[in-house]
């Protein structure tokens, strides 16, 4: 016996058993009434399934014109439902006028009893498949709400830093690419996640991708898809950061360490604003927000021929620069202030406070490593400190002078970074470049560089 709740309605008190005998036979549930007038105050209609519906109900009359009122106000009243039309007048006008209406099917008086059934069976399948595509659709509202709430905070009075926010907040009105560049730990994705949070995409997904993480063999793959059977380790269809990003925001960080090849493959997906999954030849259409972001000159990395001057356009429409945190007045003591209370209560040690001695030495440093380094600093100095009051010699600063191999660098460890820090700085902040002076790959160096900031 199945569970559905099904409703007969109809003027024959004869039709009315026989659907009532044949359907108990499957259904627990199975009601009728003979009046249509009575469908208004029938109680608790959204809670039935199946109606098998008649489509002439006064003497004489046979257009079916009826049904199709009667199929109007219950769709009204629960659109969810499925209703089966029911006639002794076949039309396939009708028929098909009765589809449109929002029917779920149409059978003939007299009926077939097996075929009656497997109509309701099929009818009370799609019911329960609107059910799960109407719970599939409340659990991606939640988890796009889940997935973009917000976690991190831009936090800062500087005019400096305001004048970024009120760039990003006026841009975000539109859907035009944005560039956002900066030094590393400037809060670059931050921007971009506030971009997205004041658009019309706030309500779709913001996925983030770190360019500088994914091997150039694997480009195609992560951010177009791939198809089953495509390559060696592709057990099932896959769809790529293009795809799941659609209707929502695309942020595309560390972009100028793209090869020229991946470059040219990326410039298509935009211009085309469709892409073709690995081992498919079948173009899906993607509906994105762009949005990039680097610590490299890209200008300087056209002109040596590293980077498309074409790609640039396209994602350069609006470009904003975030501020290093030297550049950001008293921002060091609002961030310093929000970072304590962030992290005293993460590690339980909740009235921990900083005295003006040390307040002034985390000013006067220049930060090398922006909101990144005084992140790590604080929460470094909180986990050790074995005192209620942070004192200066709570806080270890970086005193390596990246400009030479002087006499400070005492460890292995300090002299990786400052060669990274050098061969950076000599090709512009781009990774490639850096690597082949290193005699290093651009992967080993992104990880390496990624092992220094934790």
């Amino acid at each position: 016996m199945t569970a559905a709740k099904i409703l007969i309605i109809d003027d024959n008190k004869s039709v009315l058993s026989a659907l009532e005998i044949l359907l108990h036979s499957e259904y627990d549930n199975v009601d009728s009434i003979s009046n249509p007038n009575q469908i208004s105050s029938y109680p608790n209609l959204k809670d039935i399934d199946i109606i098998l519906l008649d489509m002439n109900f006064s003497a004489g009359i046979n257009s079916g014109n009826e049904g199709l009122f009667w199929l109007k106000e219950i769709m009204k009243k629960s659109p969810d439902v499925s209703v089966i039309m029911m006639t002794a007048y076949g039309a396939v006008e009708l028929a098909v006028q009765a589809l449109k209406e929002g029917a779920a099917d149409f059978i003939l008086k007299p009926w077939n009893n097996e075929k009656l059934l497997a109509t309701v069976k099929s009818a009370y399948q799609l019911k329960k498949s609107k059910q799960e595509i109407q719970l599939l659709r409340e659990k991606e509202t939640h988890l796009k709400q889940h997935i973009n709430q917000d976690k991190n905070y831009i936090i800062g009075n500087s005019k400096a830093i305001n004048t970024v926010l009120n760039l990003t907040h006026k841009v975000a009105k539109t859907n035009v690419n944005v560039l956002i560049t900066g030094e590393n730990g400037t809060g670059k994705e931050l921007i971009a996640r506030e971009l997205h949070r004041v658009s019309s995409r706030k309500n779709e997904v913001f996925i983030g991708v770190d360019m500088g993480a994914i091997s150039e063999n694997l480009f195609e793959s992560e951010l177009f898809g791939h198809t089953k059977g495509a390559f060696t380790d592709a057990k099932e269809d896959r769809a790529g950061k293009f795809e799941a990003a659609h209707g929502g925001t695309l942020f595309l960080d560390e972009i100028g360490n793209l090869s020229l090849q991946t470059q040219a493959k990326l410039l298509s997906a935009i211009q085309q604003k469709t892409i073709v999954r690995v081992g498919s030849n079948t173009p899906i259409s993607v509906d994105i927000r762009l949005v990039c972001a680097t610590n490299c000159n890209l200008e300087e990395m056209v002109a040596d021929g590293l980077f498309r001057e074409d790609l640039l356009y396209r994602i350069n429409t609006i470009h904003i620069n975030v501020p290093a945190l030297k550049e950001r007045e008293n921002d060091v003591v609002v961030l310093t202030d929000f970072f304590l209370k962030k992290f005293s209560y993460k590690y339980g040690k909740q009235g921990l406070k900083i005295n003006a001695s040390a307040l002034e030495k985390l000013g006067e440093y220049h930060w090398p490593g922006n909101i990144r380094e005084l992140q790590h600093t604080i929460e470094r100095a909180v986990i050790l400190c074995e005192d209620n009051v942070l004192k200066p010699t709570d806080f270890l600063l970086n005193t390596v002078q990246t400009t030479s191999a002087n006499s400070s660098v005492k460890t292995l460890e300090e002299m990786e970074i400052l060669m990274i820090n050098n061969a950076l700085d000599n090709h512009n902040g781009n990774y490639s470049a850096a690597a082949n002076q290193l005699g290093i790959s651009r992967q080993t160096l992104y990880n390496k560089i990624k092992k220094n900031d934790k």
